[in-house]
């Protein structure tokens, strides 16, 4: 049996890794009504990620609930209109903006 690649190993490793405008971000991981979320913030920035599988019918809940991670693990208010998702209607991971104290 052939050993797996060093970067494969880290790329099985790194399902929560911030995009690279966040490398060196805080990261927080909080869970709401059962969603697990990583909650990376930089200077007026976040990004949550959504850790694990959800079907589609589970998924109503999440973008509200990302903004609700966000703001509860930074201590910030996200501002309106500033969410941006990879995907339109992407439940796994968002970008906002922050308005912190």
């Amino acid at each position: 049996m052939r050993p797996l690649p060093l970067f494969l190993c880290l790329s099985l490793c790194a399902c929560a890794s911030p995009a690279p405008q966040f490398f060196g971000a805080d990261r927080q991981d909080i869970t709401l009504d059962g969603y697990r979320f990583a909650v990376f913030h930089k200077a007026n920035r976040a990004e949550v990620i959504r850790l694990g599988y959800l079907s589609r019918a589970e998924r109503a809940a999440v973008p509200a609930l990302m903004i609700r991670a966000a703001e509860d693990a930074t201590g910030c208010t996200v501002i309106p209109g500033s969410v941006v998702t990879g995907l339109p209607g992407d439940t796994g991971e968002a970008k906002m903006r922050l308005r912190c104290p």
